[in-house]
């Protein structure tokens, strides 16, 4: 998807769509096949069950009531109890066996979408909104689980029904029959017609749903800033807006849906009132019965049920192929960042880590980094400094390979990392992020996200390292506090803490530090560089910080802007060449001053 998808754009699907999705979705259905085909048969046999009670009714009417027949009457009626009790409990079962299908299929599409999820880029988040791509996972696999279990099924068996009833009809009467089958040319015309524009509309409908779902998951997330900015009302006319747009293309797209129903019913009636006209008038010979003209009806109205059915089945196909195609639109998302065939294990780092005329843009035609090159031996830190937007950021999230390099390459100990997993080069390295994001559980769930493993011993190990313990064990629960979403019961400093700890007992042998210690007060960063000074013995190391004062005792500080590093050393030859890294510390000093 080119540019950046906002809740104020459209989705818009890059292929139409076309059957084939179907025959593909069919893998989510081959597994749960044998029940299909058991539910299928409950349901059959409960059709055919139900069509005898015309025939009875036929021969109540013609035979046993004229002859004043008691016992065949009680016999025909037995008989019709036992037929509708029968059906009744057929289609019962098979709705219990569905039940299970239709759960299990959402399990399997929401399984596969939430792991492919796990492993696309950080430039796919990046381009959208993240309520577009939840709406995926949730709505639309419930929407579309229906329509691949029950959906399915029900073609086939109201397609073997309307069959058995068109048998049922001719045994009766070959003439009325006919009469019945002629409104069949015109509904499939109708039907033809009404096609396309629902389609069209549906997929508006997935659109503007998709829009509000954005524009509500990031004002919720954003709620604070709402109200400290007192932006209330403006947001509240941009929902109403969006939710204006979804209720005009809902109701569009009804406008077309609603017609399918009333369109085959009012065929329906017509067919029957033709039943009457050419039993009585056309083919008026006296030949047909009460009993005869009723069962018709009778056959006739059920005759149209299948077809009233499969046209409520389509109408719901086409409501949900727009989802269908959004999921599938998910899956095929390519995963850029991946192991390359043939991808080797990373061989424990030593951390040496080199860049190779490395050139990287986030959007074609515009470099964030131009033919970088520099070479960083085993536990060295390197402090990475430089304006906003220079490419700080955008080299560690290279070195981890969040992003793949457009040119050149980087090397760790000497292997090019796109040479090998992912696996073994994450797994060796540490990464504190400025936004320290933290899970829904308890605090040592979210610092054992750095090593599953890992022992209450090393738990609080950790902790007591990066000073988080103090203000852990002042906790109502100590380690086992629940925090809620986004640690919202924390300060945003005690969010870093908690990283740190989650970072360090992951015992990394290059580390990364972007921005770590922005939202710790000063007393805490100073009690903290202890525990980073000895975090940081025998790891190599990038940091970047915007407190210069933390990173003075590095190895060597990177001053990186214009996509590359203007100057490199450490601290006193950089402050001895008197270039840009003298200017910007010079003036920090002096503001602090």
């Amino acid at each position: 998807m080119a540019g950046r998808n906002t809740y104020k754009e459209d989705e818009v699907l890059e292929t139409p769509f076309d059957y084939h999705h179907l025959l593909r979705a069919g893998v989510y259905i081959k597994p749960y096949s044998k029940k299909m085909i058991v539910a299928m048969i409950l349901s059959g046999l409960g059709g055919i069950f139900g069509l005898f009670m015309p025939m009875i009714t036929q021969q109540a009417l013609d035979v046993a009531v004229p002859n004043k027949d008691m016992k065949l009457l009680y016999i025909l009626c037995v008989a019709m109890l036992a037929v509708f009790l029968l059906s009744v409990l057929f289609i019962t079962f098979r709705s219990k066996i569905m039940i299970k299908v239709s759960q299990s299929i959402i399990y399997d599409i929401r399984k596969d979408v939430f792991e492919h999820l796990q492993r696309l880029p950080f430039q796919y988040y990046d381009d959208r909104p993240h309520g577009k791509i939840l709406i995926r996972v949730v709505n639309y696999v419930n929407s579309v689980s229906d329509m691949l279990s029950n959906g399915l099924i029900n073609i086939i068996l109201e397609i073997i029904n309307l069959l058995f009833i068109v048998v049922f009809m001719f045994l009766v009467d070959v003439k009325l029959a006919i009469v019945v089958v002629c409104g069949v040319p015109i509904l499939a015309v109708f039907m033809m017609w009404i096609k396309s524009k629902q389609r069209r509309a549906w997929q508006q409908v997935s659109n503007k749903n998709s829009n509000l779902n954005a524009y509500l998951q990031e004002n919720i997330v954003g709620s604070r800033i709402t109200q400290i900015f007192a932006r209330e009302d403006e947001n509240a006319e941009i929902f109403a807006e969006l939710s204006n747009r979804c209720r005009k293309a809902w109701m569009w797209a009804v406008r077309y849906s609603s017609m399918v129903w009333p369109g085959i019913d009012t065929i329906s009636v017509l067919v029957r009132a033709c039943i009457y006209i050419f039993a009585l008038i056309v083919f008026a010979n006296g030949n047909y019965t009460v009993g005869t003209i009723l069962a018709m009806t009778s056959y006739a109205a059920r005759f149209w049920q299948p077809i009233m059915n499969l046209g409520n089945i389509f109408n719901n196909f086409i409501n949900n192929i727009a989802y269908l195609e959004r999921i599938f639109e998910t899956l095929d998302e390519p995963v850029t960042v991946k192991d390359c065939d043939g991808a080797g294990e990373l061989a424990p780092v030593k951390g040496e880590v080199t860049f190779e005329n490395v050139t990287f843009a986030y959007e074609e035609g515009k470099n964030v980094l131009r033919n970088v090159s520099f070479s960083v031996k085993p536990g060295e830190s390197v402090a990475l400094v430089g304006p906003t937007g220079a490419g700080k950021s955008t080299i560690v999230s290279l070195i981890s390979r969040f992003y793949n390099v457009d040119h050149g390459r980087i090397l760790i100990d000497g292997q090019d990392i796109s040479k090998v997993t992912l696996k073994s080069l994450r797994s060796q390295m540490g990464i504190m992020l400025q936004d320290s994001f933290i899970f829904s559980g308890t605090i040592k769930d979210n610092i054992l996200y750095g090593k599953l493993d890992a022992t209450d011993e090393e738990i609080m190990e950790a902790s007591k390292t990066v000073c988080a313990d103090p203000f852990i064990q002042k906790m109502p629960g100590g380690y086992e506090t629940e925090v809620k979403e986004r640690g919202n019961l924390l300060s945003q400093g005690q969010k870093q803490l908690i990283s740190f700890a989650r970072t360090l007992i992951s015992d990394p042998k290059i580390l990364v530090l972007d921005e770590a210690t922005s939202s710790i007060d000063v007393q805490t960063e100073r009690a903290l560089q202890k525990g980073l000074d000895a975090m940081l013995v025998g790891r190599t190391s990038f940091i970047i910080a915007h407190r210069l004062s933390t990173i003075k005792n590095c190895d060597k500080i990177m001053y990186i802007d214009d996509g590359g590093i203007i100057e490199c050393g450490n601290h006193n030859e950089l402050m001895e060449q008197k270039g840009a890294y003298y200017h910007l510390y010079t003036s920090q000093m002096d503001d602090i001053a």
